[in-house]
């Protein structure tokens, strides 16, 4: 049965990020209140799409409406942008009031921004998916919320599985066994698209290491050298060695890689929720499903991404309108919009249950409970990612124990 696609086309577009001009911070009301008592908050995000100044105008609007002693500065950057534009503000003694960024510890550690749980009702703070506010944790304390997720499922071909006369994987050896069946039907069709190159071999690697029970590490330690991640990295070994993959899979990139899925020549790849919008651009006709990845033991896993919001504290004297503001927007009547329209998955129970309903997103929406991701909160985990990008390629040619001694060894080195 083919997917839902009304979702994956809003996800296209997505993928595609424009540098949208600067509204500017208020000048004379950027600071905790003006003549008439109005309080003022400065709101830093960067652009994911051409409609994201518009999304974020649209929920200001609504909000001022229901709070009209509260204003809202809208300032909207390029990607490229964000962080030179946030430390030249944080130098200055103008850091926002509110961010969506990625990286934070720093800010955490120069003591700059509130606790979740200081700027959230209980309410809201309890809606968030745990394991994605888990992810936006400091030595146990919630610095950032969670703002919008992307997840990793596999895409199945159906009609090459039907013709190799096997059936969706959830396990390795599963896996492996309908990847080389399909493979074997010749024609340049490859079973398994298994893209280690430079591009995001990080998640590639991911995606097996964890799901032997691996990981990367955590906030204070990079782990890459053990038993565990060596289970995935064999198996991923076993998979080229059987002919299950695509040629070259150590220097094969992702986005070329789908390409080739979207084109019925790769039996299963992993992909994420924008890969929808793909296939419906590329190849409306493509018959095909989307299920949970497989692991090796079958228990459910994803590779999840979040972008964050964040508050500082500055001084002091606008807790309760960062309060209200969040709480207005991360309820879902005005919360779900944003995502839907931006492409993205919600961080909140509320969000998930209420997209519930499309097709195309479920199979993504029923692992983010089981999500688990880079440990980004590490010092180290730029050089880890990379290690990987430079390194894991490798498989295809050495054995999976030196592999990741290298990737170790190049972390340690940082």
């Amino acid at each position: 049965m083919k997917k839902s696609l009304r979702f994956g086309a809003v996800a296209l577009a997505a993928t595609a990020t424009l540098t949208l001009a600067s509204c500017g911070f208020g000048g004379s009301t950027g600071g905790g209140g003006d003549a008439e008592g109005e309080t003022t908050l400065n709101l830093l995000v960067p652009s994911y799409s051409d409609a994201t100044k518009g999304l974020w105008e649209d929920v200001i609007d609504g909000f001022e409406k229901e709070n009209p002693d509260i204003k809202v500065d809208l300032e909207v950057q390029s990607w490229d942008n964000l962080e030179k534009v946030v430390s030249t503000k944080i130098q200055a003694g103008e850091a926002p009031d509110i961010y969506n960024g990625g990286p934070f510890a720093g800010f955490v550690g120069d003591e700059l921004l509130y606790p979740v749980e200081d700027v959230v009702s209980e309410e809201t703070y309890s809606d968030f998916q745990d394991a994605f506010l888990a992810n936006a944790e400091v030595d146990g304390t919630a610095y950032a919320l969670p703002l919008i997720a992307s997840a990793r499922a596999l895409f199945v071909n159906n009609a090459l599985l039907e013709q190799a006369g096997v059936e969706a994987p959830t396990t390795w050896d599963e896996l492996l066994d309908a990847a080389t069946k399909v493979s074997a039907l010749g024609g340049g069709v490859a079973g398994y698209g298994m893209p280690l190159g430079s591009e995001e071999a990080q998640a590639e690697a991911a995606v097996w290491l964890w799901g032997g029970g691996g990981s990367f590490g955590d906030a204070s330690e990079i782990t890459i050298d053990t038993p565990e991640n060596l289970a995935g990295a064999e198996q991923i070994e076993k998979m080229i060695d059987a002919g299950a993959t695509q040629a070259d899979p150590g220097s094969t990139q992702r986005s070329p890689l789908m390409d080739i899925f979207i084109q019925g020549k790769i039996g299963m790849q992993v992909g994420l929720p924008p890969t929808v919008g793909q296939i419906e651009e590329g190849n409306p006709e493509l018959d095909y499903s989307i299920v949970p990845i497989p692991t090796e033991d079958g228990s459910p896993f994803t590779l999840g991404v979040m972008d964050q919001l964040m508050a500082f504290q500055n001084d002091g004297d606008k807790q309760e309108a960062i309060t209200a503001f969040f709480d207005y927007y991360y309820s879902a009547d005005v919360y779900v919009p944003w995502v839907q329209a931006e492409g993205f998955l919600p961080v909140t129970k509320s969000g998930a249950e209420q997209l519930a309903g499309e097709e195309a997103l479920k199979p993504f929406l029923d692992v983010l409970p089981d999500a688990q991701f880079y440990p980004s909160t590490n010092p180290k985990w730029s050089a880890t990612d990379g290690a990987f990008k430079a390194l894991f390629g490798q498989l295809q040619s050495k054995p999976a124990q030196d592999v990741l001694a290298e990737i170790q060894a190049q972390v340690d080195a940082g």
